[in-house]
């Protein structure tokens, strides 16, 4: 379809029918994105949908809070009428605390300041540190299946760390991989200009023969220099729209600000274009995609953390004024401490939003929830 939130690989064989699932998709959007997919998925988990997907990808910040979500999946109960309560031991306290301390800063000194120092590895040393205490792409759960998107620089196109592959279909793919999940979420979180790039050194033997388009020859398969997920797909759409046919999609993307007095140098000013480009083009899909669920092309639900929930008109949504809401829309996009309120806020919204989303559109018959995770802080 030319109004198809994703586009045709050239030479992908496209299958004859989707698959009967649910699939759901972390936007980016630094430790802001990461926080509300937090509330997110504390819905999703509530309301007996979680442990029904079947796949779920991710861009960027959303990275972040999927990779450990996958890292966690065996410990969590999804039995009917089972509690939240390891969800939010495993799930919720960890990345709450990892929220709580700045890991860009520090790392973009030590890049800068050091010679052969990486701002990239610096990251991964906090993820890793924080999160993920060595574990590999091998550590993730056969079902569902956890997709961590990055843009790969060279090539132009997605590049896709799962357990069963990493591959562009350009250079090819790698099977069974063990790549840390911290280098994976980091080449999906490196936000530009400067977080990225982020190099990952490989073994060019290590690639299925003849399983790339058009680059699978050095340097393309040896040192692969990735950016962030959301440059390609801030929505993480690419890896599930070709698939499913119920998609569910969390935005907690940025949006660019008018200025009223624009830098005229060509550095800045070149980085402003970009930054507008890039936002026409995650408008574009954000369009397509609601065009498709009104179309049913698909079925499913999209919500943003701009959206407003009374546009949901449900009498019994949890009160989130929209000028509140919008105060944490405008966190900035980085991977910089917040204090503990404004982390109960991020994860109330979600978890609101989510659950009109879900209300209105997927499933009217869900009891509607009766109060926040949160309920002393709101929004």
């Amino acid at each position: 379809m030319t109004d198809s939130p994703v586009g045709r690989i050239p030479t992908e064989i496209v299958a004859p029918k989707l698959e009967d699932g649910i699939a759901l998709c972390l936007s980016g959007g630094g430790y802001r994105a990461m926080v509300f997919h937090v509330g997110v998925l504390w819905r999703l988990h509530e309301a007996g949908i979680l442990g029904a997907v079947k796949r779920i990808s991710s861009v960027s910040g959303g990275s972040i809070t999927a990779g450990l979500l996958a890292l966690k999946w065996p410990a969590l109960s999804f039995a009917p009428g089972s509690t939240t309560t390891e969800f939010v031991r495993e799930v919720v306290a960890p990345l709450r605390a990892f929220a709580g301390e700045t890991i860009d800063a520090g790392s973009i000194l030590w890049g800068i300041a050091l010679p052969g120092v990486s701002i990239g590895d610096e990251i991964a040393k906090a993820y890793d540190r924080g999160l993920f205490h060595g574990a590999t792409l091998q550590d993730l759960p056969d079902a569902p299946r956890f997709v961590i998107n990055a843009t790969n620089v060279q090539s132009g196109v997605l590049w896709r760390f799962a357990k069963p592959y990493m591959r562009d279909y350009r250079v090819g793919e790698v099977r069974n991989p063990t790549v840390t999940l911290a280098q994976a979420v980091t080449a999906s979180s490196a936000f530009p200009p400067v977080l990225s790039p982020f190099q990952l050194r490989l073994d060019p033997t290590t690639f299925t023969p003849n399983s790339g388009d058009d680059l699978q020859r050095e340097p393309f398969t040896s040192r692969v220099f990735l950016t962030d997920g959301g440059v390609y797909d801030n929505l993480g759409l690419e890896t599930v729209w070709k698939r499913y046919t119920t998609v569910l999609v969390s935005d907690a993307g940025g949006q660019v600000a008018a200025e009223e007095e624009p830098a005229t140098d060509w550095a800045q000013h070149a980085y402003r274009v970009l930054n507008l480009v890039d936002n026409q083009v995650r408008s574009l899909r954000k369009r397509q995609l609601i065009d498709s669920f009104r179309s049913h092309v698909r079925r499913g639900a999209y919500w943003g953390i701009r959206t407003d929930i009374t546009d949901y008109q449900l009498v019994d949504a949890l009160p989130c004024p929209h000028i509140r809401t919008m105060q944490l829309a405008e966190i900035a996009t980085r991977l910089k401490r917040l204090d503990d309120v404004t982390q109960d806020r991020l994860i109330n919204w979600g978890y609101a939003v989510c659950d009109a989303a879900l209300r209105k559109h997927v499933d009217a018959g869900l009891p509607a929830p009766k109060q926040f995770p949160y309920p002393q802080s709101g929004v």
